[in-house]
């Protein structure tokens, strides 16, 4: 008996050990967190240096405006691991988000040798705004048709567009996932279009009444936010829902650091 005891701890002793050796070893493979922090990170060298800076915009601008954080990762290998995995645990060790886990990472391994894979992690404070189904539409609809023509960049751009209007509750994930909803979508972008240009010309008028040591910041993020709803015509298709777009603007200091969110593993992958 007291054997048999001796024995199942020893099994014991040894599958924790096994599993701490596969945990820390994953841990291991994952990228340190940037310094100087960024929340568009190529290690793949996929991206050209321009495509990288306008999504850095556009997701920095997004997260002054909201505190959401959403990090864009490109890497050559999954290092033995799933794509889920990855992403779940880069989420965690670099803590994109805040403390609200306001946090999204989308990770991007290239088809190379290996089939591509691509994961939408998702922080526990959007999980109501990007469910696991939604991220898989995303994945499927504006990702892998553009990574399939080698096009990298669009396919990250478009998904973004998605996940800020979801996050932002500029549209719900119904709405999202009725294809009939596209219309809407884009009468809705129009309209915000429209108020986004009479504010910003209200705003400069009022401005020239201003000193010359008033904060304008609010009118340059007005701007921005302008400009990207400004392209929301460009397109068709499933394009009509995607621009929050542009990433030509621009404003401010760079990205200021991850806040500490955390990962519940909601999300969803697909590959090509």
């Amino acid at each position: 008996m007291i054997r048999a005891n001796v024995c199942n701890k020893r099994r014991f002793i040894g599958l924790f050990i096994i599993l701490f050796t596969v945990l820390t070893s994953t841990a291991q493979q994952i990228p340190s967190r940037p310094t100087p922090p960024r929340l568009v990170n190529d290690f793949s060298n996929t991206l050209t240096a321009s495509q990288e800076a306008s999504l850095e915009r556009k997701l920095v601008a997004y997260n002054d405006t909201t505190s959401t954080q959403i990090a864009v990762v490109f890497v050559n290998d999954l290092q033995g691991t799933t794509a889920a995995d990855f992403a779940y645990q880069l989420g965690e060790k670099w803590g994109v988000g805040t403390k609200d886990d306001n946090g999204i990472v989308i990770l991007v391994k290239p088809k190379n040798d290996t089939k591509g894979e691509v994961f939408i992690s998702v922080g526990y404070g959007l999980e109501p705004y990007v469910p696991d189904a939604i991220a898989k539409r995303i994945i499927e609809n504006e990702m892998i048709p553009a990574f399939k023509n080698n096009d990298y960049y669009s396919g990250v751009n478009d998904a973004i567009d998605i996940i800020i209007g979801l996050a932002s509750g500029a549209f719900s994930a119904e709405e999202y996932s009725d294809e009939g909803a596209e219309i809407f979508i884009l009468v809705f972008f129009i309209a915000m279009m429209v108020v986004m240009i009479v504010f910003i010309n209200f705003a400069g008028k009022v401005g020239k009444t201003y000193s010359s040591q008033h904060d304008d910041s609010s009118i340059w993020k007005a701007l921005f936010w302008a400009s990207m709803f400004s392209n929301s015509s460009r397109h068709n298709h499933h394009d009509h829902w995607n621009n929050f777009s542009g990433g030509s603007g621009g404003f401010g200091g760079g990205f200021g650091g991850f806040g500490g969110g955390s990962f519940g593993g909601g999300g969803a992958g697909g590959s090509w």
